[in-house]
């Protein structure tokens, strides 16, 4: 589990395919994990890469490996180039939970709609899958790229579903979403309890 709240800012610097033909193989990425203290990682842990939960499978003292299945790349963006990523590493019990429950589990891809600076902070509108629309709500969660954000406006367009996000300047500032532009994917996660509450309203009697 994970909160939304990246830790730091990395960068993935080698993208390695596993084997096979470019387009049904995995690849192993080497990430700089930044200001991300890994020396408590082990190899097995789970840390979230733009929103994707990854195994670490090797690391050293300020680096770590990770291997992303084709299925992972063909339902993410930014795991397949080299390029900064948001980090965080797995929620302890001990650990307060500012953002929102996050499972690391990309559900689907989101294309940008607009990203323009409004006064101190910036509008960010997105364009989600129709699918998606049911699970946001004014003022509910929303994960892009594995950052914990609030839903400020909620429009069903012909499209699918555009919603409106308010980023301050410290979410600017601490996280890759700076690069965001419009026509760009992003990693979508709808909240946990919105998952379960549609199950339990859909579910047959």
């Amino acid at each position: 589990m994970f909160t939304g709240i990246v830790a730091a800012v990395g960068k993935i610097t080698s993208v390695t395919p596993l084997g096979g033909s470019t387009e049904d193989a995995g690849v192993r990425l080497h990430i700089d994990a930044g200001q991300l203290p890994i020396a408590d990682v082990a190899l097995g842990d789970s840390i979230a890469i733009n929103g994707a939960c990854m195994t670490v499978v090797e690391k050293t003292a300020n680096a770590f490996d990770v291997e992303v299945s084709r299925e992972s790349l063909n339902r993410t963006v930014g795991l397949d180039a080299e390029g900064e990523v948001n980090l965080e590493k797995a929620l302890t019990l001990n650990e307060r939970l500012g953002g929102h429950l996050v499972t690391g589990h990309v559900d689907g891809l989101g294309v940008v709609h607009k990203f323009e600076p409004v006064g101190e902070s910036y509008l960010l509108m997105i364009d989600a899958p129709r699918e998606l629309g049911k699970f946001l709500a004014y003022k509910g969660s929303i994960v892009v790229n594995g950052v914990s954000l609030t839903v400020n406006s909620v429009e069903d367009v012909a499209e699918g579903c555009r919603f409106s996000i308010n980023l301050i300047p410290h979410t600017i500032a601490v996280t890759t979403l700076k690069h965001l532009a419009a026509g760009k994917k992003v990693n979508l996660e709808i909240d946990l309890i919105a998952r379960y509450v549609e199950r339990m309203i859909t579910a047959p009697k």
